[in-house]
């Protein structure tokens, strides 16, 4: 049974779209034309539930149909016929619209083009210090060619490499568009990224061109990026030229360049026209032991997908503001520029989530008149154990979708933002990764919201649970796998002359089908429920385990700040499952404490979830994106020298992981000692 497939017996839904919220989507229209010329199901009156399903049906049985149907209603510029939109199939190597040229850069930049857009904002900049600041689309058009004709004077031509050491601000956005302008590849890096996990991904791309910052406020502070960047330009030697942005107001450094130069002139972008599969960007996976890998996405396989995702899913247009909370170093970032292509002004806030208080994100919501503001799970939590109240204390009524991503948002995630800021509130829990720069499954505007769910498979999407033999479940939890190709997934990795790591990343368990590495459950109603990462399985007595219902039922305790849980096979044959905790200021771990985790856990879930020891420790290591590194640590119990279970370069304090490393060594000791006796 497919993820769309639809049941009576759904549970109540916590919101459902108004009938005439489902008539005003941009699914609805995208819907009606689909069936009118390309083929699709027609919508069933009424019934906005089982239109979705068979909508959702045709995207993945005539994909050719319904990826030229998306071009067609976004209206994509083709410098020449398309051809077909699928000419190979197969996954990997699927290829898509092989005689199309374009450029994503023209797309993000057209709505600007008439006189009465030209004056609107297409960016507005909030920094912890500041008021929303307009770039409007006129001046975003203007810099940007100026920045896409000095790069070419710097000899940089289609396919060369030009990075970004840059945080989320306007000067980020210019330097991708006149990057794809050019035909040249872009990827980027935040500075909170120490130059050794830097150079480890720029090294990898050897760039012609570093556009880098001199600092960064975050968090209150001033932090200084000068050195930094030196030690950036003196490692990387394929760089022409680097490009100085002042945002400190410090001085062009010796042998740079200005910014201020470079995007000075008012200069018309001139629009290189590229294959489809012509590369875009170079995203970075996390990391965590050896180099991150560099993927490759395509120009006309990121706006295709864009389009459909933002326009369709996310159902914005002009007129809407887009604020997602993010740093150039994740891909929401590139997710949140796209914004752009449909018209929509997208807010950029450069700051820290937090600062000065737990309310901050929800501040730049209301400030900017958010439409939709996307955020992390971990900062839903966080804002309902600070006791804010978003509804109450702040006008918040021009957002009308909440979306999340990084982790599942938890039941009570769901339950309180129906609660703190607006029962009429669109909830979109959203997963997706890296790998896609877009998302598998979440939001649907024509679609109810049930607790502890995303709404549906997206578009385009065959997302399916797969048991070990590759047999599909259905209210099973299984692999997330997509069984047919999507256009944003990567061309090629770079530096993989052969595909094999590519291969191995997404096919080797089973071929022809993209595992990626997510258990999930889809439900008989279409409702998809994402139960971490399946290489990090917890697995008693047989019974597959989500660290992340775990995480979910023990950090409903005030007392508890964040959880890691890991699951280890002991060479006696035995199971050993740790929960360490990071307690709330004034916590401590006691046996109170000890019985209420292990009561919430034994209420929520089952007496099979409680953990066989509960451990305090400092803090839980992340990625630099902020995912939980269940694997590196539960290397590291089983025995693993520090430098082999993690990249230090990829963890946002490694002091952390230094612990974990010592607990296994006492581990050991203890173990060692045991046996000798």
């Amino acid at each position: 049974m497919t993820a769309a497939h639809r049941h009576p017996a759904a549970p109540k839904p916590l919101w459902r779209p108004s009938p005439e919220r489902v008539d005003a989507a941009r699914l609805t229209r995208f819907h009606a034309l689909a069936a009118d010329r390309f083929g699709a199901p027609p919508p069933l009156s009424g019934d906005p539930a089982a239109s979705y399903a068979a909508l959702h049906r045709w995207s993945v049985t005539d994909l050719d149909a319904f990826w030229r149907a998306v071009a067609v209603f976004f209206d994509v510029g083709f410098a020449q016929d398309g051809g077909p939109a699928l000419a190979e199939s197969g996954m990997p190597g699927a290829r898509w619209f092989p005689r199309a040229r374009l450029n994503y850069a023209e797309h993000a930049l057209r709505h600007g083009l008439s006189e009465e857009r030209a004056g609107e904002p297409a960016l507005l900049w909030v920094s912890e210090d500041q008021e929303p600041a307009p770039v409007r689309w006129s001046e975003l058009r203007r810099q940007t060619g100026s920045l896409a004709a000095a790069l070419r004077a710097l000899g940089v031509r289609p396919g060369d490499r030009v990075a970004g050491y840059l945080p989320n601000t306007p000067e980020a956005v210019v330097a991708l568009l006149a990057t794809a302008a050019v035909g040249a590849v872009w990827t980027s890096c935040a500075p909170d990224f120490g130059a050794r996990a830097v150079l480890d991904r720029f090294e990898q791309v050897e760039p012609t061109v570093l556009v880098a910052v001199d600092g960064c406020r975050y968090g209150g502070r001033v932090h200084d990026r000068t050195d930094t960047v030196a030690e950036l330009r003196a490692g990387l030697p394929s760089l022409r030229a680097t490009v100085h942005v002042p945002l400190m107001g410090t001085p062009t450094p010796s042998g740079a360049l200005s910014w201020q130069e470079l995007t000075g002139q008012d200069t018309e972008p001139v629009f290189e026209q590229v294959p489809f599969d012509h590369p875009l960007w170079v995203l970075y996976s996390s990391g965590t032991t050896g180099l991150p890998k560099a993927i490759v996405h395509s120009q006309g396989g990121i706006l295709l997908e864009h389009l459909k995702q933002l326009g369709l899913h996310c159902d914005l247009g002009p007129g809407d503001r887009l604020f997602w909370h993010t740093s150039t170093g994740w891909m929401m970032w590139n997710f949140l520029v796209s914004g752009l292509l449909v018209g929509s002004t997208v807010v950029l806030y450069d700051g820290s989530p937090v600062y000065p208080d737990a309310a901050a994100q929800w501040r730049v919501a209301e400030r900017t008149r958010a439409t939709l503001f996307g955020t992390s799970a971990a900062y839903v939590t966080a804002s309902a154990k600070a006791d804010v109240h978003p509804g109450r204390d702040l006008d918040l009524s021009a957002t009308r979708c909440v979306a999340t991503t990084g982790s599942p948002l938890p039941p009570d995630g769901f339950r309180w933002l129906h609660d703190e800021v607006s029962p009429d509130l669109w909830i979109a829990s959203v997963s997706g990764g890296t790998d896609v720069c877009s998302c598998f499954a979440g939001a649907v505007p024509t679609l109810p919201v049930h607790v502890g769910e995303l709404q549906a498979a997206c578009l385009g999407t065959d997302l399916r649970s797969y048991a070990p033999d590759g047999t599909a479940l259905t209210d099973e939890v299984g692999e997330l796998v997509v069984t047919t190709p999507m256009p944003s997934m990567p061309v090629r990795f770079w530096n993989d002359p052969d595909g094999s790591r590519y291969r191995d990343s997404y096919f080797g368990m089973f071929p022809g089908v993209w595992r990626h590495g997510d258990w999930t459950t889809v439900t008989s109603w279409g409702g998809v429920v994402i139960h971490g990462r399946s290489d990090a399985t917890l697995n008693r007595q047989g019974v597959r385990m989500g660290s992340a219902d775990i995480y979910e039922a023990v950090e409903r305790l005030p007392q508890i700040r964040e959880s890691l849980v890991i699951g280890l096979e002991q060479p006696d044959g035995g199971y050993w499952m740790p929960l360490f905790v990071h307690l709330a200021e004034g916590a401590a771990l006691d046996d109170t404490l000890r019985r209420s985790i292990t009561q919430v856990i034994r209420e929520r879930l089952s007496p099979r979830h409680v953990p066989d020891e509960v451990i305090e420790i400092p803090g839980v290591p992340h990625t630099l994106t902020g995912k939980r590194m269940e694997v590196p640590v539960k290397r590291l119990l089983q025995g693993a020298a520090l430098e082999q279970a993690a990249n230090p370069g990829s963890v946002d304090n490694p002091e952390l992981l230094a612990f974990f490393a010592r607990l296994a060594r006492e581990r050991a000791t203890v173990s060692d000692d045991d046996y000798s006796r």
